[in-house]
């Protein structure tokens, strides 16, 4: 299908980008455009323009700040993947950006662009929530900063304002005792994730000390396992390996617990609840080993 017509802006600056998207509340954000174009085929957007920001200085690359790392928003998932800086800081989110559709679609889709368009189908989104990031936009006005909790607001729905653009993210750095794992199931290698699970749990002295769970397409934004967490809080991960009743396996029980999954094509609601269980229960296992 061919889209509807609409007027094509490449700015020069960050500011030129913000003055643009401000002027019209229909004005939409290009910038690897794996997630956009299709919904300009199909129709099911109607942007009166687009503003590309694909060739824009500074808002590409990742820095190591000590406490966090910064992942600027049109680094692409190939660049997140190759960077020696993420896999040894963050490496939640390379596990994630490794299961992101197929290396086309990784070289040309930039992180940022996975994380304005909301999709709760999305792996990325899923990590931010668990990892606690907090986003950095800006407008005319200035920089803003909002809590991965914040950020996303209903199915496709960012928190960013008119006339913002999102300039990146801090992902924090958990330091040591942590383990993390991202499952995911879906129908082949390049689909969204029917279900998937991001996995950060803190051990010490074989007991589960803190643990961060967030869930992918089980609601219409990222949903974290809030019963989950606290169900493995000073969990003896020896006894859950021994034998016997598992409390690991006991606490994932609840891990569909305040979610509202949708009912489609690939999957019932009934049966994405069933896969939150299992697949909570195999990433809370691969993190704490």
């Amino acid at each position: 299908m061919i889209p509807a017509s609409f007027d094509y802006v490449r700015p020069s600056s960050v500011e030129e980008a913000c003055q643009v998207l401000a002027s019209g509340d229909d004005v939409k954000v290009l910038a690897g455009g794996q997630s956009l174009l299709p919904l300009l085929r199909l129709r099911l957007a109607y942007p009166s323009a687009l503003v590309d920001l694909g060739r824009l200085p500074g808002l590409r690359g990742i820095e190591d700040h000590g406490d966090h790392v910064f992942v600027g928003a049109l680094t692409t998932h190939d660049e997140v993947l190759r960077s020696a800086v993420i896999k040894e800081r963050v490496p939640l989110l390379a596990l994630a950006t490794a299961t992101v559709a197929d290396p086309a679609v990784r070289h040309r889709g930039t992180f940022g662009g996975s994380m304005a368009h909301a999709d709760p189908a999305g792996d990325l989104p899923a990590v931010a929530l668990a990892l606690d990031c907090v986003f950095v936009a800006r407008s005319v006005d200035g920089e803003r900063e909002i809590p991965a909790a914040d950020f996303f607001v209903d199915y496709l729905e960012p928190a960013l304002e008119p006339g913002e653009v999102l300039i990146g993210a801090r992902v924090p750095v958990l330091g040591p005792g942590w383990g993390f794992h991202y499952e995911k199931f879906h129908r082949t290698a390049q689909a969204w994730a029917i279900v998937g699970v991001a996995a950060a749990v803190r051990r010490s002295n074989g007991t589960v000390e803190e643990a961060r769970i967030a869930l992918t397409n089980m609601g219409p934004t990222p949903v974290r396992a809030s019963a989950v967490e606290t169900a493995l809080r000073g969990v003896d991960l020896a006894s859950a390996a021994s034998g016997g009743t598992d409390p690991v396996e006991e606490a994932c029980a609840e891990a569909d617990d305040g979610t509202s999954p949708p009912a489609d094509l690939h999957a019932r609601p009934d049966y994405r609840r069933h896969l939150a269980r299992v697949l909570t229960r195999r990433a809370v296992r691969a993190a704490s080993g």
